[in-house]
């Protein structure tokens, strides 16, 4: 996961200048500044989770094109017993 910049002594400065204690204003940037950085998808991660889903979409079609060909497979050699079964 990438980073955000936050900057956290600037978040202080401006915490203490509405009123904040210095310890009040430093425990509520470390509670910000870990919720940027563990919650905040950047659009670096954006990017690589569209990656990592595009590669399992064309996994997924060959997947299923494959089960495709299997089905209708089984489906004719069923339909050729039958014949037989039928003829006999």
């Amino acid at each position: 996961m990438a980073t955000i910049a936050f900057d956290t002594f600037e978040n202080v400065k401006r915490l203490k200048a509405v009123g904040f204690t210095e310890k009040q204003a430093e425990v509520q940037t470390k509670i910000f500044s870990e919720l940027v950085e563990n919650r905040l998808a950047t659009k670096q991660d954006i990017v690589l989770l569209q990656r990592d889903m595009k590669e399992m979409e064309v996994s997924l079609k060959r997947d299923m094109k494959e089960m495709e060909l299997k089905i209708t497979s089984e489906q004719k050699l069923i339909k050729w017993m039958m014949g037989f079964v039928l003829a006999g």
